[in-house]
């Protein structure tokens, strides 16, 4: 099962990833881990990418698609993948639908959570995040059993510097207006499932879960 997991900053992502890994048994890449999958091995095009992020640029496409296609090709992937933050352009989607088809497989599903901007923004600044671990709590929708302490490792939670208002609303419409194109293009493929990202968390895993059975469209 090949899934690509899209939605705005803040729209529970990374809750819903580990509930789908769990059920699923597949891995969630994201671009970020990619990345550092391939410096911390030292290939080709992770020499490459190291060399634009330390001079703080950004990373050619040919590069970043070149080190998702060594990711997908990956042992743990022959059962399917959840990817997350890639593609974010047209160009991108379509290398990704060279790069499945290259592998004899396709893209499954493409699920968006749907979440209100209002809505995001209450919850991005009330977004807590581990130190140690990287868990993801929310002062009033998802908080810590103890104030400020992770459950997970007893590590300690912090909010993010740019989960300012302000900031935060920059990154929404920014998100937004990149990624509009791009549900468009999954739209006309078919292959495009929303979610209602604003229920509670079970009731979106349980979405998602419906969609990935093949029990809902």
């Amino acid at each position: 099962m090949n899934i690509v997991f899209m939605g705005p900053p803040g729209a529970g992502k990374g809750t819903q990833a580990e509930y789908i890994v769990e059920q699923f048994g597949i891995p969630h890449i994201s671009t970020g881990d990619a990345f550092r999958l391939a410096m911390k091995q030292g290939t080709e095009l992770g020499l490459v990418a190291k060399q634009y992020v330390d001079a703080g640029k950004l990373v050619p496409d040919e590069v970043t698609i070149g080190i998702v296609r060594d990711r997908l090709q990956q042992e743990d992937c022959k059962q399917g993948f959840l990817l997350d933050g890639f593609p974010r352009t047209i160009s991108q989607a379509e290398a990704l639908d060279e790069i499945v088809a290259a592998m004899g497989r396709q893209i499954d599903h493409v699920i968006n959570l749907a979440v209100d901007r209002d809505k995001l923004l209450a919850r991005l600044t009330g977004r807590r995040i581990c130190r140690s671990c990287g868990a993801t709590y929310h002062i009033l929708f998802n908080p810590p059993k103890q104030e400020g302490v992770c459950d997970k490792c007893g590590g300690e939670l912090y909010q993010r510097s740019d989960d300012t208002e302000e900031k935060v609303g920059t990154r929404l419409d920014e998100y937004i207006t990149k990624t509009a194109p791009l549900l468009e293009y999954y739209a006309n493929k078919g292959l495009l499932r929303q979610v209602n990202g604003e229920q509670d968390i079970a009731q979106v895993s349980a979405e998602i879960s419906a969609i990935l059975r093949g029990q809902r469209q």
